[in-house]
């Protein structure tokens, strides 16, 4: 039988090392690049709809069913916690920003609407859910950058950046571990979709959009895809862990590229 604290702890902390790359990576772009009061408050708004999601899952999971469990309780109490924090982030910013931070924020509920119904289907391991739960988080940079005052045009560059890395990594990363357990791999696909990300984020660059940098970045993304397809299969939390690093760098190196203007 599980314990009541063993339970909260399944229930309030997300596994996968995706969904936390997923989501601070655009914390950390934005804070690094556009710093203010009000990012600060949408970085921890983002992090507590980040936290939410597991326990909103569990919960409309059980709904769906019409079963009604311990950790349905459990998962309410815990999704009501990060809701609050949530609420108090956003109302914090609304009071203390300097742009409208809500602007990416709207462009991203179709996505993040799309990611939740597929949660409460569990459905969420589909390459279409992923991708738009991914897309959705990366709207926070976005977010912190008007809300420091940024104009809507550069802000949604630094998103460019993060969307197509988030879709490049998640191809790659579920071909990986396709590898790992023996299925085959459309090796073609996930070349032409890193291909794809550079062009995009390359013409991004040449509009003045987004930082050069932006786009090495993306290149050394594509050359790791390359790479690691020639390397042996690993399991899928080293595939995890490494795509947590690739993220870093592509954050880091994207924020070198505003400051220097390059």
């Amino acid at each position: 039988m599980t314990s009541p604290s063993a339970r909260v702890r399944s229930v309030a902390l997300p596994t996968e090392h995706g969904g936390w790359g997923f989501t601070l990576e655009p914390i950390l772009l934005g804070l690094l690049v556009a710093p203010s009061a009000a990012g600060w408050e949408i970085a921890a708004a983002a992090l507590g709809v980040f936290l939410a999601r597991r326990p909103v899952k569990l919960f409309s999971t059980d709904v769906i069913r019409g079963r009604w469990l311990p950790r349905s309780t459990t998962a309410l109490a815990v999704a009501a916690v990060y809701g609050v924090v949530a609420i108090a982030g956003a109302a914090g910013a609304i009071t203390t920003t300097r742009g409208p931070f809500w602007w990416p924020l709207l462009v991203a509920v179709p996505f993040a609407a799309f990611a939740l119904r597929a949660d409460a289907h569990s459905h969420n391991r589909a390459l279409a859910p992923q991708l738009a739960g991914s897309i959705a988080m990366g709207s926070t940079v976005a977010a912190i950058a008007m809300g420091a005052g940024w104009e809507w045009i550069p802000a949604f560059g630094l998103w460019l950046i993060l969307a197509a890395r988030d879709i490049a990594a998640i191809v790659l990363a579920r071909g990986m571990v396709r590898r790992f357990k023996d299925k085959s791999v459309d090796r073609t696909r996930i070349y032409i979709v890193q291909v794809a990300a550079v062009g995009v984020v390359a013409a991004g660059a040449a509009a003045g959009v987004v930082p050069w940098l932006g786009v090495v970045a993306i290149g050394l993304l594509g050359i790791i895809a390359v790479v690691s397809l020639t390397r042996p299969p690993v399991p899928a939390k080293v595939v995890g862990w490494t795509q947590m690093g690739v993220g870093l760098m592509v954050a880091l190196l994207t924020a070198i590229g505003v400051w220097v203007g390059w």
